[in-house]
């Protein structure tokens, strides 16, 4: 009989379902079809979804990580995810944005385990510390044992003023309670332009990670009081039967509409929400060739289709400026 620890109810999330249009010429080129960049090998050989795997697997079980997919893509994680059984996988019929995919891996893991602490990453990002990034996560599954009210945000230090990332603007006034390096957030900051980045910047503000961790039924509630709609529509899905829940989820996506869930809930949730930082830990999120092959060339990662800031696929030249 194995013995029950908190450890035992730490699941996390693997977010896969988007369909990684900003660098669809790029994986074009390097994999000959339209596959979205986490089921791309850009990153020395590996796709980002297996980096992505391989990494959480240091904290958490295998057998407690959820996929969030979507039917349409299956051809591309269909050998990949080959041994991982259908109720680990949440197959989308079809891509709605971040808060369908994130309630609906929440709805499945309470029913696997109604005492589930959660955590959410994002399948196509790079971290070139990923011990650093990984130890905060662990910190965060601790601190949420000990505090299930709130959802605690990872923030990576900003380098930069950049403009193509979220920010998290943690608040100053927040209570001394939080302690262990948690902070209240005062506000988010979505892809701000450069002077706005530039003060961010200089108060110490963080880049979003999008990487979050807390117990699933506090992400419930907070869904539905920002959410109501969504939510409702979802809960024929808490008494289906396991059998049915692609014929119910079916209905429900042919009439959804995409929502975000950084605009949508954790922009009017901030009471509900901490944030932590990871550090300097070499984050990217991989939206941009450019910041793609300028990751490269950083990490000293060895790829056959760049070379020398240019694809060799095509000739256009990547500036890593």
């Amino acid at each position: 009989m194995q013995i029950d620890s908190n450890e035992n109810h730490r699941w996390g999330v693997i977010l896969a379902g988007g369909d990684g249009l900003r660098l669809r010429s790029l994986t074009r080129l390097v994999s000959g079809d339209d596959r979205p960049k986490q089921f791309c090998p850009l990153l020395g050989g590996r796709t980002l979804l297996a980096q992505t795997r391989l990494r959480t697997a240091e904290r958490i079980d295998r057998n407690r990580t959820l996929f969030v997919l979507t039917k349409p893509h299956e051809s591309f994680y269909a050998k990949e995810l080959a041994k991982v059984p259908p109720i680990r996988m949440v197959v989308q019929p079809s891509n709605r944005g971040t808060l369908p995919a994130i309630l609906w891996s929440l709805l499945r893991i309470i029913r696997l385990d109604e005492n589930a602490l959660v955590a959410f990453f994002p399948s196509d990002h790079y971290y070139a510390e990923e011990e650093e990034f990984m130890a905060g996560v662990a910190s965060a599954f601790e601190r949420a044992e000990g505090n299930g009210k709130f959802v605690i945000l990872l923030g990576a230090v900003a380098k930069r003023p950049e403009t193509e990332y979220g920010w998290i603007e943690p608040d100053s006034t927040s209570p001394d309670h939080f302690g262990g390096g948690l902070m209240g957030v005062k506000r988010f900051w979505e892809k701000p332009a450069y002077e706005i980045a530039q003060g961010l910047l200089d108060r110490g503000c963080l880049w979003n990670t999008f990487v979050m961790v807390g117990c699933a039924r506090t992400f419930v509630e907070m869904i539905r009081h920002a959410a109501p709609a969504l939510y409702r529509a979802f809960e024929p899905l808490l008494s289906s039967p396991d059998m049915e829940e692609d014929k119910v989820m079916q209905r429900v996506y042919d009439q959804l509409p995409a929502s975000d869930f950084s605009k949508q809930v954790l922009s009017v949730s901030t009471d509900k929400l901490v944030v932590t930082s990871v550090g300097d830990i070499g984050w990217s999120d991989l939206g941009d060739p450019r910041r793609l092959v300028k990751t490269l060339f950083d990490g000293g990662i060895d790829n056959p289709w760049v070379e020398s800031g240019s694809c060799n696929l095509c000739g256009q030249s990547l500036s890593v400026s």
